[in-house]
C-alpha cells in the first residue's frame, strides 16, 4: 500500500520524535509500509531517525518524563533483594573476606591488576564497615539497580520505550541473575555488565559529543579490571556498528576497544597455564579440554531454559548427562538461534544484536580449555538482558493489535510478579552456606563439591557418619579432589583414628602440594606425638606455601623450641613478629 497524504504528513511530523515502531502503531500501519516509504528518499531512514533522536535527546527531560517507570524499577530491585541483604558470607565470599588476612593491606588492592576494582571495594568497605556481610551484599544490589536503568535507557533509545519498560521489569527480578547479585563473589559480574552497557550508551552519544568516546573507552576499562571476561566488549560493539553502520559511519573508532582488550586478553592467556593448574589440584570440578561440539550446544541450551523456566537454580550445575536426543535438541536450538540471527540481520531486526549480545557475552565462558563451568548463572548475567529484549519486541509487537493489547500487559504484569517471587524465595537459599549446601543437593547431586561442602555441615553439627560418607562420595565423584581428602582426615583426627587422618593428608598434598593446612596438621599430628623432626619438616612445608602467615612461623618456632633448637626457634618467632606484631602477646609458645 502507498502512504495517504495524512500519513505522509503525521510521518514527517512526528519520526523526527518517535521511533518508526511507534508512529506505525499510531498510523494503524506495518512498520514495513515506512520502512520501504523512507528508503525511497522520502524523508530520513531509520538510520538517520536513530541518529536524530541521539542528536535531539536530553538527560534531564527523558529523566523527568520517565520518572515513574525509573521509581517502579528502582522498587522492583529493591523488593527483589532486599530479603537478601542480612545473608551471611558464603562459599568463596568466605576466604575472599573474613579469612583474607591481606584484606586490611592495601597493597592486596594492587597485586592484581586484573581484579583491581573489586579488590579496592573490598579493602574500602572493610575499612568503614568491618567484617558486616551488608555492605558488601549492597555494593552487588545496587550495581543490579544501575545496569537495570542503564539498560533501560539504551533500549529506550536504540529499541523503543514500550520494549524499554518490559524489558527492565522482567531483567530487574529475573532469579537467574541471583548469583551476580546477591552473591557477594558473584557481584563483579552486575558490575562489568553495568561498564559495559555504559560503554554502549557513551558510544552512541559521541555522535553527539566526541568526548563521550573517551567515557566509552574510559567504562570498558572499568569493566576490565572487575573481570577479564569484559574482554568482549568490542565484539558486541562491532554488532552494534554493523547493524547501524550508516549511523556510526566512523569504524575506527572501533579500533582503541579492540587494542585495549587485545592487551588485556594476553595478560588473561598468560594466566590460563597456571589457571589449569590450579583447577587440576583444587577444583572440584573435572578439568581438561572440552569437545566444543558438546560443550556449546548444552551450555546454550540449559542457559535458554533457565531463563525462561527458572526452577532448576544451583550453584553447581553437575548434571550434564545428556542422552542423544537431548543433545540433538540442544544442536537445533543452537541452529535456530544463528538462523534468526541471520535473518534478523538481513531484515534489519534490532533481534539481530540483542540475540548477538546473548551470544558474544558467553563466549569466554566457552572456551574449550575447561577452566569454566558448562553452565553457571552468573556467566549469563548480561547475556540475560539480550534475551530478554528480544522477547519483549515480540510482546510489544503483539500488544500493536488493539485486541491484544490488554492480554500482553497483563500477562507482562502476571510474569514479573512470578520471577519477583521466585527472586525472593531463592535468595532464602543463599542464607549462610547451611541453606545453599542444603538447597543445592536438591538439584545437584552429582556434584563433588556439594558433597565436600555438605560433609563439613555434617561435622560442624557433630554428625560425624554422615560427614564421612559425604567426603567419601565427593571423593568418588572426583579421586583428585584435594579438599575433600584434608576434609576427610579432619574428620579421622576430630573422631581419634590419627593414621587414617595422616594418610588422607598426605593424599591431600600429593593431589595439592600447595595446601598449606594439611602440611599443618600433618606436623601438629606429630608434634603431639612428641616427634619434633618430622613435625618440623611437615611445619617448614607449611611455611613455604605460605611465607607471609605469622602463625606458621610462631608453630614453626615452637617445634624447634621443643626439640632444643633455640636459634631457630628465635628466628622464627622474630619472622613472627615481624609480620604480626599481635604475636608478642602470645605468652606459652604452642602449637594449634
Amino acid at each position: 500500500m502507498n502512504l495517504n497524504k495524512k500519513q505522509r504528513k503525521y510521518l514527517r511530523k512526528y519520526l523526527d520524535k518517535k521511533t518508526v515502531e511507534e508512529v506505525a502503531f499510531d498510523l494503524k500501519i506495518p512498520v514495513e509500509e515506512i520502512t520501504k516509504y523512507l528508503s525511497q528518499g522520502h524523508k530520513n531512514s531509520l538510520q538517520n531517525s536513530l541518529e536524530k533522536k541521539i542528536l535531539d535527546f536530553n538527560f534531564w527531560e527523558w529523566l523527568y518524563k520517565n520518572r515513574l517507570i525509573i521509581i517502579l524499577l528502582i522498587s522492583l530491585a529493591f523488593l527483589a533483594y532486599f530479603n537478601s541483604i542480612d545473608n551471611s558470607f558464603v562459599s568463596d565470599d568466605i576466604a575472599a573476606i573474613p579469612q583474607n588476612e591481606n584484606l586490611n593491606n592495601f597493597g592486596y588492592v594492587t597485586a592484581n591488576p586484573q581484579a583491581f576494582t573489586r579488590n579496592l571495594l573490598y579493602y574500602s568497605i572493610n575499612k568503614v564497615w568491618g567484617l558486616n556481610p551488608a555492605p558488601y551484599r549492597l555494593i552487588g544490589i545496587l550495581s543490579h539497580l544501575g545496569t537495570v536503568l542503564v539498560g533501560y535507557l539504551l533500549i529506550w533509545i536504540v529499541v523503543d520505550p514500550i520494549s524499554a519498560v518490559i524489558s527492565a521489569c522482567l531483567f530487574a527480578v529475573h532469579p537467574i541473575l541471583i548469583e551476580g547479585v546477591a552473591w557477594i563473589s558473584g557481584g563483579l559480574y552486575a558490575q562489568y555488565s553495568f561498564f559495559i552497557i555504559l560503554a554502549i550508551l557513551f558510544y552512541i552519544f559521541s555522535i553527539k559529543n566526541k568526548r563521550f568516546y573517551l567515557f566509552s573507552l574510559t567504562s570498558m576499562v572499568m569493566a576490565l579490571f572487575l573481570s577479564e571476561k569484559a574482554i568482549v566488549f568490542p565484539f558486541i560493539l562491532l554488532a552494534f556498528f554493523i547493524f547501524f553502520k550508516d549511523t556510526f559511519k566512523n569504524w575506527k573508532k572501533l579500533i582503541a576497544p579492540f587494542v585495549i582488550s587485545s592487551i588485556w586478553g594476553l595478560f588473561y592467556l598468560f594466566a590460563i597455564p597456571k589457571r589449569i593448574v590450579a583447577l587440576q589440584t583444587q577444583s572440584p570440578q573435572p578439568t581438561g579440554d572440552m569437545n566444543p561440539l558438546l560443550q556449546i550446544p548444552i551450555a546454550i541450551s540449559s542457559y535458554l531454559k533457565l531463563i525462561f523456566w527458572p526452577d532448576k537454580l544451583t550453584l553447581y550445575h553437575s548434571e550434564m548427562v545428556f542422552s542423544i536426543g537431548q543433545y540433538l535438541i540442544s544442536l537445533f536450538i543452537l541452529a535456530l538461534i544463528f538462523i534468526i540471527i541471520f535473518v534478523s540481520f538481513k531484515k534489519r531486526s534490532l533481534i539481530f544484536f540483542w540475540l548477538s549480545l546473548f551470544i558474544i557475552s558467553l563466549l569466554p565462558t566457552l572456551t574449550p580449555l575447561g577452566i569454566s563451568w558448562i553452565v553457571a548463572e552468573r556467566y549469563v548475567y548480561l547475556g540475560t538482558l539480550g534475551i530478554i529484549v528480544a522477547f519483549a519486541m515480540l510482546l510489544k509487537k503483539l500488544a500493536e493489535k488493539e485486541s491484544l493489547k490488554a492480554v500482553v500487559f497483563i500477562f507482562c504484569s502476571l510474569l514479573t510478579a512470578s520471577l519477583l517471587l521466585r527472586t525472593i524465595i531463592r535468595n532464602n537459599d543463599w542464607q549462610d552456606q547451611d541453606a545453599l549446601w542444603l538447597a543445592t543437593a536438591e538439584t545437584s547431586p552429582s556434584s563433588s563439591q556439594n558433597h565436600n561442602n555438605l560433609g563439613d555441615l555434617y561435622g560442624r553439627q557433630g554428625n560425624y557418619e554422615q560427614a564421612f560418607e559425604e567426603f567419601k562420595k565427593a571423593i568418588e565423584l572426583n579421586p583428585m579432589y584435594a579438599d575433600a581428602f584434608h576434609n576427610l582426615a579432619n574428620t579421622y583426627q576430630q573422631t581419634g583414628q590419627t593414621e587414617l587422618a595422616i594418610e588422607n593428608y598426605l593424599k591431600a598434598t600429593g593431589f595439592n602440594p600447595g595446601l598449606w593446612q594439611s602440611w599443618q596438621n600433618l606436623a601438629a599430628i606429630y608434634f603431639n606425638q612428641q616427634d619434633f623432626e618430622t613435625a618440623s619438616e611437615y611445619q617448614k612445608k607449611a611455611v613455604e606455601v605460605n611465607p607471609n602467615n605469622a602463625y606458621l612461623h610462631f608453630n614453626l618456632g615452637t617445634i624447634y623450641q621443643q626439640n632444643n633448637q633455640q636459634e631457630k626457634a628465635n628466628q622464627e618467632f622474630q619472622k613472627a613478629v615481624e609480620l604480626d606484631s599481635s604475636i608478642k602477646d602470645l605468652l606459652s609458645p604452642r602449637i594449634d
